[in-house]
Formats: C-alpha cells, sequence, structure tokens
C-alpha cells in the first residue's frame, strides 16, 4: 500500500502487487471492506523526457567520435586529453545516447538506489542510463558514499551508467583512489560502527583533462609552461 503520489513508482514494479490511497482514513476503509482501492496513475512530466542529443551535433571530431563510439560498445573507460574548447565535455555527454536502455532488472536497481536520495524518479525515464557529472569539488562521501547515515555517492547514482569526471586532475588524489576498488568490483562497501551498507556501483568512466595546468600544451601561449 503505497501513498497516491507514488503509485507511478509502484506501478513500475508490479501493477498487481500494490494499491494507492490517498491517506490512512482510506486504508482503514480498504481494509473494512467500504472502499475500492486501485493504482492510480499519473501522467509523467514533460520535463522528465530530456530533449534527445545526437552525434551529428558535433562538427568534425572524427577520432573523438570513433573512440566515444568503441567505448561504448564494449563498455570501456576513456580518458578526454586536449585543450579547453575543443568539445571534450560535448563527446562525453553523448555516451549515454549510444549505450542500449536499461533492461527491467538494470532498471529496478538504478531506481532502488536514486529513491535513497532525495532526488526525483522520472517515471517516464526510467530505462534511460544515468549520467553524473559530479563537480571536481565534490567530497569523498559526495562522490563514493558515506555520512552517518550511510547514502549512495555519485558512483551508485551513476550504476548502469555514465560517470563523467571533468577537470580530472582538479579532484583530490584521495578521491580518485576511493574509487579504485569500486571500479573493479562493480560495488562500495561503507561500514560503519553500527552496520555495514553495500552500494552497487558498476559504472563506466569518462574523464576529461587539459595537457597543462594553463589548458594548453607544450608554452604555445607565451606565460605557458608544459606539464
Amino acid at each position: 500500500m503505497v501513498p497516491v503520489d507514488n503509485a507511478n513508482q509502484a506501478a513500475l514494479v508490479g501493477r498487481d502487487l500494490h494499491k494507492s490511497a490517498p491517506d490512512l482514513t482510506g486504508v482503514c476503509r480498504y481494509l473494512c471492506g467500504q472502499l475500492a482501492l486501485g493504482l492510480d496513475e499519473t501522467d509523467p512530466e514533460p520535463e522528465a523526457r530530456p530533449s534527445k542529443r545526437c552525434m551529428r551535433d558535433i562538427i568534425g571530431q572524427q577520432q573523438g567520435k570513433r573512440a566515444l563510439e568503441i567505448a561504448a560498445a564494449g563498455g570501456h573507460n576513456l580518458l578526454f586529453l586536449g585543450p579547453p574548447g575543443t568539445g571534450k565535455t560535448m563527446l562525453a555527454s553523448r555516451m549515454c545516447d549510444l549505450l542500449p536502455d536499461m533492461n527491467n532488472d538494470e532498471a529496478l536497481e538504478t531506481a532502488a538506489v536514486t529513491s535513497l536520495t532525495q532526488q526525483p524518479l522520472h517515471e517516464g525515464n526510467w530505462r534511460k542510463r544515468p549520467f553524473r557529472a559530479p563537480h571536481h569539488s565534490s567530497s569523498m562521501a559526495a562522490l563514493v558514499g558515506g555520512g552517518s547515515n550511510p547514502r549512495p555517492g555519485e558512483i551508485s547514482l551513476a550504476h548502469n551508467g555514465v560517470l563523467f569526471l571533468d577537470e580530472m586532475p582538479e579532484f583530490e588524489r584521495k578521491v580518485l583512489d576511493a574509487m579504485r576498488e569500486p571500479l573493479e568490483s562493480g560495488e562500495i562497501i561503507i561500514s560503519r560502527a553500527a552496520s555495514k551498507t553495500q552500494f552497487p556501483a558498476r559504472f563506466q568512466l569518462v574523464g576529461a583533462l587539459n595537457p597543462s595546468p594553463t589548458g594548453y600544451y607544450e608554452a604555445i601561449r607565451p606565460g605557458c609552461h608544459p606539464r
């Protein structure tokens, strides 16, 4: 028995197994045989359907496109290296459009992780693979998960999807090191004194970085020094 506002999410799991009620009084009337309840769904919000991005929007960059296609087809991680403004972020944002939609089990698993956060679950796009792009100032807890009451981090919210780290050298080293085990095992285990929590973290990692601290390579601009 779920609230009416959660009817769409319950329908994804199984319409015959769930019912929605407007309040507890309605539940009591249903249990007493005074009210019939079903699973009333509402239409997904229009903003839950983002515009489709296409590789044809990218002019040139044939080598980058080819690398993106190979990574998407083989499930490989990928690193883009180049000066600012050359399209690294735009290329990375097209990765999910090259990947097939999630199957039912994958979609349910990803939706279950999302439900543990304050982020809304858009039922209209629940089979689309997630694309997460955290800022380089993100803490370790924000990226891999944690807290006194453990919550999933960005690597778990990107489960079955893509995690994009722009300006990758700007992330703290300990934050990047914490991603090594999840990349290998596909999960993250957060231990606390009272309990141990396990979150899935099977994702494709796409990184982007500039070849020098100023963004340019081999001092092609005055005052620029190679890394």
